[in-house]
C-alpha cells in the first residue's frame, strides 16, 4: 500500500492522468467515426441544421452535434412465416435521399430503434435499421430513400 501511495504522489502520474482524461473527453465529445459503409446524419441541437457525413472515417464536430449512423449496405428483409411460402427483398438505403428519410422517420439513433423488444415470438429481437427498412420496403407507397434491388418469391 505504501508503494501505491508513493506512486500517486509523483507529479508526472497526475499530469498523465489529466492528459488521458482530457484526450478521452475530447474524443467522446467532439470526434465521431463512421464506417465506409455508413452514412452519418449530423444534427446541431441548437440551430437544427442537419448535414450528411458521406465519407467514412473520423469527423470532428461540436459537442452539441449528434450523429446518427445509417448502414448503406444491401440487406435482406422478409416477412417471417411458418408457412412454406418464401417472400423476401434485397433493399438498400439510398443515401442521396437522407433528408426525405429524416422528414418521414424523424431524427433518432436508428440503430437504437426498437432495441428492447418484449415480443417473444419474433426472432429478431434487436431490430434497429433492418426493421425500419422492412417497413418501408413492404409499404404500398414507394419511398425515394429505399432502393429495392431484388425480390425473391417462392411461386
Amino acid at each position: 500500500m505504501k508503494r501505491f501511495n508513493e506512486f500517486f504522489r509523483k507529479k508526472w502520474v497526475w499530469q498523465s492522468l489529466i492528459l488521458l482524461m482530457f484526450v478521452l473527453g475530447y474524443y467522446l465529445l467532439i470526434v465521431n467515426y463512421t464506417e465506409p459503409t455508413q452514412l452519418g446524419i449530423a444534427r446541431n441541437d441548437f440551430t437544427g441544421e442537419m448535414w450528411a457525413q458521406a465519407k467514412g472515417g473520423f469527423h470532428f464536430t461540436s459537442p452539441w452535434v449528434r450523429v446518427a449512423k445509417v448502414d448503406t449496405r444491401p440487406m435482406r428483409v422478409g416477412v417471417n412465416s411458418a408457412g412454406r411460402g418464401f417472400n423476401a427483398k434485397l433493399v438498400q438505403f439510398d443515401s442521396q435521399h437522407w433528408r426525405e428519410f429524416v422528414t418521414t422517420e424523424g431524427f433518432a439513433y436508428y440503430w437504437w430503434a426498437n432495441r428492447f423488444s418484449f415480443n417473444s415470438g419474433y426472432d429478431e429481437e434487436y431490430r434497429g435499421m433492418r426493421d425500419i427498412l422492412r417497413g418501408y420496403a413492404y409499404s404500398a407507397k414507394p419511398y425515394p430513400f429505399i432502393k429495392i434491388l431484388n425480390e425473391y418469391r417462392s411461386d
